[in-house]
Order: structure tokens, then C-alpha cells, then sequence
């Protein structure tokens, strides 16, 4: 996981984000309770609760987390080609690789968190960079376009592949066939 090395900026809190992480990655988010996070995290409950609120704050944090992750994986992808028509394939590609191999992760940023969004009064700066780089992506598609709108819409068909895909009600056989269309057909440089 590479979010261990993003702080939160206050002690103890980044081992406990650690900790809620790796204990949802491996039992899920009901495992997550307080009581097993301060005893992994090596804190005491007193300490875990000036740090945060409550659970919901916890699952925040990870997902703050995740979208500094993801948004790492984006960029990463995104600056690794140099034609244009391979950016948007490389980013999507990214995304998927993160979303299905961070399924609890992936809940906590997009299910479990209604307040990270980007219509909020004041989104998180890692949410908002994850869609700048969806957005610098599609770019080159926009042609005429509203370049927020075009980005809205292909996180929007990649949530949607990711959601539908994960709860087992799209063909898996269609999988390859899916990413191909959506990567190199509906968002092609114009």
C-alpha cells in the first residue's frame, strides 16, 4: 500500500489510517471496529478518540487516503505515454488496477464517504486532483466540449464498469472487450 508514506500531519493518526486500511483490506469494513484499530494501531481507545470522532471520521481519513492513491496512479500513468491517443487508455487502465485491487478502499472513497464529493462547498484536494487527472486525460477528447462535463462522464462509465463488474452483473467474459471500447473507442483525440 502506498498511502503508508501520506501523513496526516497529526501523531498517531497516520497509523491508525495504516491500520484502518490494512484491517479493511483484509476482513472488510466490519472489522474495522475501535477497539481492534487501537490495539493494531498500538494506541490507546482514549488516544484514537481525540484523533478521531467516531468510525465514519476513520473511514474518511482512508478514503482522503485513497484518493491521494489513486490520483498517484493516474498521474503516473498519465505521464508514462507520450501520444496522446494512449493517455486516456493508460489512465483507465490505472483506474480499474486501483478500484478492483482496492475493493474496500475503493467502497470507503465512493459509498462510504457522501461528503467527498466534488459538488461540495470544499472538497478535499486529494479528491479533486484524482479528477484533475481524469480530466487531463480526456483533454485531448474535448474538442468543442466541456472538458469537466466529458471528465464527469468518464469517471462516471468507470465507476459504473467498476460497481456493475464487482457485483458480478456484467458478462466476464466481455471484461477485455469492455476496457478495449471504453479506452480506445467512445473517448478518442479528435
Amino acid at each position: 500500500m502506498s498511502g503508508a508514506e501520506h501523513g496526516d500531519g497529526e501523531p498517531g493518526g497516520d497509523a491508525i489510517v495504516t491500520t484502518a486500511w490494512r484491517l479493511a483490506e483484509a476482513e472488510g469494513w466490519a472489522g474495522v471496529t475501535a477497539r481492534r484499530l487501537a490495539e493494531r494501531a498500538d494506541v490507546d481507545l482514549g488516544a484514537l478518540y481525540e484523533r478521531f470522532a467516531d468510525r465514519e471520521a476513520v473511514v474518511a481519513a482512508v478514503a482522503v487516503r485513497g484518493f491521494a492513491d489513486l490520483s498517484a496512479a493516474l498521474t503516473a500513468a498519465r505521464t508514462a505515454v507520450d501520444c496522446p491517443a494512449e493517455v486516456w487508455p493508460a489512465v483507465m487502465a490505472a483506474y480499474l488496477d486501483f478500484a478492483y485491487a482496492h475493493p474496500e478502499i475503493y467502497d470507503a472513497m465512493f459509498a462510504h464517504t457522501p461528503d467527498l464529493t466534488l459538488g461540495a462547498e470544499e472538497v478535499p484536494e486529494t479528491v479533486a486532483a484524482a479528477f484533475g487527472e481524469l480530466r487531463a486525460a480526456l483533454t485531448a477528447s474535448a474538442a468543442a466540449q466541456d472538458d469537466d462535463t466529458l471528465a464527469e462522464l468518464g469517471w462516471s462509465l468507470l465507476h459504473g464498469m467498476v460497481m456493475l463488474t464487482r457485483g458480478g452483473r456484467l458478462r466476464p467474459e466481455a471484461q477485455e472487450q469492455r476496457e478495449q471500447l471504453l479506452g480506445n473507442h467512445l473517448f478518442s483525440p479528435r
